[in-house]
């Protein structure tokens, strides 16, 4: 009943671990806001049946201004900045250094998100 899960979680770790290295191969003839980019057609090309299966891309409806400030926050950090800063250091660095990283910012975001969920609650 729970393989399915249990096996994509398995080979989504999986591929996240082999992504640096192969970025890094990559990087080789891509510029990095070229790997970016297209690391993100791709993923909207994976995650485009199940969205268009289930009506269509659900964005948020419109919420207080502070909601719209965060959400700008998050895709402009997270969905631009971060992969593209993350590729120039690749460049610099070894892959399997910038993989300790990508580790270490895993638990820092998940320290952050258990802190924030803390200061919804009070």
């Amino acid at each position: 009943m729970y393989k399915i899960p249990i096996l994509m979680a398995l080979l989504s770790a999986m591929l996240f671990g082999a992504a640096t290295p192969a970025s890094k191969l990559l990087l080789e003839g891509f510029t990095p806001f070229q790997l970016a980019g297209l690391l993100y057609l791709g993923a909207a090309i994976a995650v485009a049946p199940g969205a268009l299966k289930n009506g269509g891309l659900g964005l948020p409806r419109r919420g207080d201004r502070r909601t719209q400030f965060r959400l700008f926050g998050a895709v402009l950090f997270g969905g631009i900045l971060g992969p593209v800063a993350l590729l120039f250091g690749l460049r610099l660095a070894d892959a399997a250094s910038v993989s300790l990283w990508l580790n270490l910012e895993m638990a820092a975001t998940a320290v952050l998100g258990i802190r924030q969920s803390s200061n919804s609650a009070n």
